[in-house]
């Protein structure tokens, strides 16, 4: 398909004017510390799997508002710890599926955390076991216009803190080294590394691929595809509402996270995405704070971006950061 975004010299100069909501920082620190009312209460079950080189635990935890979390602790075989672990988050649509279907990081030595994201995983390619307690106004057929007209009743105020409160699950257990963790995720699931990057501050490492959701009010004008037509598609019945729901999409913009981030961070883009434009991905990176970054693009790929080659390259780089 032929390049609709900006030139690449140009990508890596662009740094739109995003508004910040003035309550960015007093959101995010008084929507955590609400869950975190809650007993963690990170339960670790051992599930036997007909696999030979890992161990597999059926997890539960309480994310936001105490509600339960699924996910998976995938670990290799005989290991006495403590490992560095890789959290991993899904991309749109996906659950956590099932243990044997994800076993790259294990296979590589890392303790393995895969989150389901709450309320997902029943139209994409990997099951769910999360459901979405809260409700919701009129929405579109998907996630992204839930509550879309309040950041307080918005569905990735949700999903974002089970993801943080994934971190604090996984850190505490025994076969887990807590200060070598690491976050990755591809589309949706970049954007949750994200968001995860800027509000846990001491993050071994984070490793965003083709993230979602960054510099939204450019994805959403600029993309024709879903997820971020669903913002279109709502807005064109729910007319001169613009204006409060990007002030609603401004609290969760990776952009925003991007800034508060810390830790090393990889970072991949592919100029053909029309699903995440390069653009909306290279103003999250070119906002990143942390002093080491690096961005790789793939030039001729859409949104499956570098798939196993971007994984190689991971596979490469985060050992350096998880060392003792």
């Amino acid at each position: 398909m032929p390049r609709f975004d900006l030139p690449l010299e140009e990508l890596r100069r662009y740094r739109p004017e995003l508004p910040e909501p003035e309550d960015f920082d007093a959101f995010w620190e008084k929507t955590l510390s609400a869950a975190r009312e809650h007993d963690l209460d990170a339960r670790f079950e051992r599930v036997e799997v007909p696999l030979a080189t890992v161990e597999v635990f059926d997890v539960t935890y309480a994310g936001f508002g105490g509600q339960p979390v699924k996910g998976w602790l995938v670990v290799p075989a005989g290991a006495d710890g403590p490992l560095p672990a890789v959290v991993e988050y899904i991309g749109y649509g996906g659950g956590r599926g099932l243990p044997h279907e994800r076993l790259l990081w294990s296979a590589a030595g890392f303790a393995h955390f895969v989150m389901d994201t709450r309320g997902q995983g029943a139209g994409g390619s990997t099951a769910g076991d999360t459901p979405d307690a809260a409700g919701s106004g009129p929405a579109y057929p998907g996630f992204l216009t839930r509550g879309i007209e309040d950041p307080h009743d918005y569905y990735y105020r949700r999903v974002f803190t089970d993801a943080v409160r994934a971190v604090e699950a996984v850190r505490g257990h025994p076969l887990v080294d807590a200060a070598r963790v690491a976050a990755v995720g591809g589309s949706q699931g970049g954007a949750i590394t994200l968001a995860v990057g800027g509000l846990v501050p001491d993050l071994a490492a984070i490793a965003p691929d083709v993230p979602f959701l960054c510099d939204i009010p450019r994805g959403a004008t600029l993309s024709g595809r879903l997820p971020y037509r669903e913002i279109g598609h709502y807005l064109r019945t729910r007319r001169g509402l613009e204006e409060r729901v990007f002030a609603t999409l401004s609290y969760f913009d990776g952009v925003h996270f991007a800034a508060r981030g810390r830790a090393p961070a990889l970072f991949s883009a592919a100029l053909e995405d029309e699903t995440c434009p390069p653009s909306t991905v290279f103003a999250a990176f070119n906002a990143y704070a942390g002093s080491e970054r690096s961005m790789e693009v793939y030039f001729f790929n859409d949104h499956e971006g570098g798939g196993a080659y971007q994984q190689d390259v991971q596979l490469r780089w985060l050992p350096g950061h998880l060392r003792n």
